[in-house]
């Protein structure tokens, strides 16, 4: 990670890096997940979170010691899928095909922008940093869900816009996609490149994200 970085820096890539330090997306039915990482932070000295996962130090830390000179700043992102489930409790994110079928009504998006001078470099501090960085989450999303004043509850604090998704800004794109696939299903040549493109797209997925599933890739993410 660190070489692949530098090799972008030294290059002058223009680019964001975008980087989960949970490792992986929260879920209020995975109870033992939950139960592990706020384990986790209890044994090290930690505030116990609730509404998200305890963030580990290592990629957030290879990256901004790599990346310190390039960056302006580092944008902290918190995303909330609008929708509970009939008793009142915090739902699992939405797949797509809920999303299309309308259980998603909104997504919140809370971005607060930090300067590259504010976080620290050491990684013990970076470690303790980060974890206040996510108590903030958890605090915004206990307020989100649980406030008893309707007026704070289902928003975050601060100045909001809102965005609604219209057909016209969707349509055009869909026309010409299904356009596209039209065109290829009408003839043989056309069928074949799009199965195969299916399968072997699929395969190439598969070995690209195979290095998650690696051990030692988890334990450099810890």
């Amino acid at each position: 990670m660190r070489n692949k970085l530098q090799s972008y820096v030294n290059a002058g890539t223009p680019m964001y890096l975008v980087i989960f330090p949970e490792g992986t997306r929260y879920n209020p039915e995975q109870t033992k997940v939950l139960s592990a990482s706020q384990a986790f932070a209890a044994q090290r000295g930690l505030a116990v979170l609730k509404h998200v996962l305890t963030p580990r130090i290592k990629a957030t830390h290879v990256a901004f010691d790599c990346m310190k000179n390039y960056l302006d700043a580092i944008y902290d992102v918190t995303v909330v899928y609008e929708g509970k489930d009939n008793g009142g409790q915090r739902r699992e994110s939405p797949t797509m095909t809920e999303f299309l079928c309308k259980e998603c009504p909104k997504i919140h998006i809370h971005i607060d922008r930090i300067d590259k001078k504010d976080v620290p470099e050491e990684q013990e501090h970076m470690r303790r940093w980060l974890h206040e960085r996510f108590e903030i989450k958890d605090k915004m999303l206990i307020e989100f869900y649980e406030s008893p004043d309707p007026e704070r509850r289902k928003r975050f604090p601060g100045k909001s816009v809102n965005s609604k998704l219209s057909i016209k800004k969707t349509l055009p794109s869909m026309l010409i996609l299904s356009g596209l696939t039209a065109g290829m299903l009408m003839t043989d040549a056309g069928r074949k490149l799009y199965v195969n493109t299916w399968i072997y797209g699929t395969l190439l997925g598969c070995l690209q994200c195979a290095p998650w599933l690696d051990p030692k890739f988890t334990r450099f993410l810890r």
